[in-house]
């Protein structure tokens, strides 16, 4: 079949489902990925031809993607900080939002010092912060928890293909029975935030396929691992260490008041580039 065939197929199931050009940019990312062929082969080829052993995992992707699940988990990798990583049903997609609140981190340590710092990265899923912070400040400790044994062994992956040296601990933040020896500079977290009645607002690609785990919280307290992390961080962090959190948009405030009620100082709200509460500093007095 003809490849610019296959691509007004793809058009044709998923236009009523995704933006015209989010179909263009699946068909290019599919083709890329499974033909190895760049963007602009239609342009240059335009009646290329494909083999029905070729065609095969282009009409599987499609099936795929009727069904909402996401190209990364298709495809079997995103991209992060300019690096990319393996992704599966064990770990949540790395966002933009994500890397914003990683360029801050990396932002703050190049002004101060990037050598021997002793950085923690808690709920690390894909693993997407703690291997870009290894990769920004080799000379960094660091060191990377998840309460899924899945999430940690996919991130193990991710770190041998950076190659970048992570410490990896299979732990629950939320166990109160939970200690660890070692004191840090930084301690980074994007914990569970959503709560179950933003849940209706959730895309179907997001329900049905991230790992729930990773994303929701009761609505009764939907800062349970703020506090939780908040606290670990005021008996693990060195004097003047930086706690940095990824946060729920509609909770900015409360998550500040926490850190104000434990008397962390220089602690900053920051809007992410979509204009939401989404990042939050502060400083162990």
């Amino acid at each position: 079949m003809l490849l610019k065939e296959i691509k007004n197929i793809f058009h044709k199931e998923l236009d009523p489902i995704y933006a015209t050009e989010e179909v263009d940019s699946f068909f290019h990312l599919c083709v890329e990925h499974y033909l190895q062929l760049g963007r602009f082969v239609l342009v240059l080829q335009p009646d290329l031809v494909l083999t029905k052993e070729e065609e095969t995992p282009l009409f599987e992707a499609l099936s795929k993607l009727k069904l909402e699940e996401p190209l990364q988990y298709i495809l079997g990798t995103a991209h992060f900080m300019d690096l990319d990583f393996k992704v599966n049903e064990h770990v949540l997609i790395p966002r933009p939002e994500t890397e914003e609140l990683v360029e801050w981190v990396i932002l703050d340590c190049q002004v101060e010092r990037s050598r021997d710092l002793r950085i923690l990265d808690i709920g690390t899923g894909s693993g997407c912060i703690a291997i870009a912070l290894a990769k920004k400040f080799p000379d960094a400790n660091v060191y990377a928890l998840d309460v899924s044994e899945q999430a940690i062994g996919v991130a193990k992956e991710n770190a041998k293909l950076n190659g970048v040296d992570v410490t990896f601990i299979h732990q629950d933040i939320l166990d109160p029975d939970f200690e660890l020896e070692l004191e840090f500079d930084v301690i980074v977290s994007n914990p569970p935030y959503v709560r179950e009645l933003e849940k209706e607002g959730i895309k179907d690609n997001v329900k049905k396929y991230e790992p729930h785990v990773a994303l929701f919280v009761q609505d009764e307290d939907p800062l349970l691992f703020y506090k939780a992390i908040t606290q670990f961080a005021i008996s693990h962090l060195k004097k003047k260490g930086k706690l940095y959190f990824e946060i729920n948009q509609y909770l900015g405030k409360e998550t500040q008041a926490l850190l104000e009620a434990h008397n962390f100082l220089e602690i900053e709200l920051r809007k992410d580039i979509f204009g939401n509460d989404r990042m939050l500093k502060g400083q162990l007095n």
